[in-house]
């Protein structure tokens, strides 16, 4: 079910969970060589009215505020993996959903409620793809597991 508020979803064998932020990553996740994916932006968009989003990055690029700039939603520049988690545990870390690639997320995972790793043209580190609860094959797959959340169900139930 999904409100205003957040996305309350019922998981088999592992109880509710109530989801109130949405954190990611940029290079990698969102953006592909420090340029936004296309069809992210509407996503996001979409799901801004469902969860608060925010963006923890290290910015290789230097292009991260620049390109999430018509998306409306925040970009925090950071300096390492704790920082991410640290922002994660700040807003309640079990109310949080975190979606991210690299090395620097692993923190950022195993601190959050429920993790997804995305597989993208810029590679994911193999620890993120074993830590994160779910792995999808792209940024757009992950972006909607959240704004389908059926397919969550079917992904971690036991």
């Amino acid at each position: 079910m999904t409100d205003r508020t957040g996305l309350n979803i019922e998981i088999p064998g592992r109880g509710e969970l109530l989801l109130r932020h949405l954190v990611l990553d940029f290079n990698g996740t969102l953006a592909c060589d420090g340029r936004l994916i296309r069809g992210v932006a509407g996503r996001l968009k979409k799901l801004r009215k469902i969860l608060a989003i925010e963006v923890l990055t290290a910015d290789t690029f230097g292009t991260a505020s620049r390109a999430l700039r018509r998306t409306g939603i925040p970009c925090t520049v950071i300096a390492n993996g704790r920082d991410k988690a640290r922002r994660v545990r700040t807003l309640g870390a079990s109310s949080v959903v975190a979606i991210g690639n690299g090395r620097n997320d692993l923190e950022m995972f195993r601190a959050a409620a429920l993790s997804i790793c995305v597989l993208g043209a810029e590679g994911a580190f193999s620890q993120a793809v074993t830590t994160a609860s779910l792995v999808a094959p792209s940024i757009h797959a992950a972006l909607d597991l959240l704004l389908n959340p059926g397919r969550l169900t079917a992904g971690l139930r036991s």
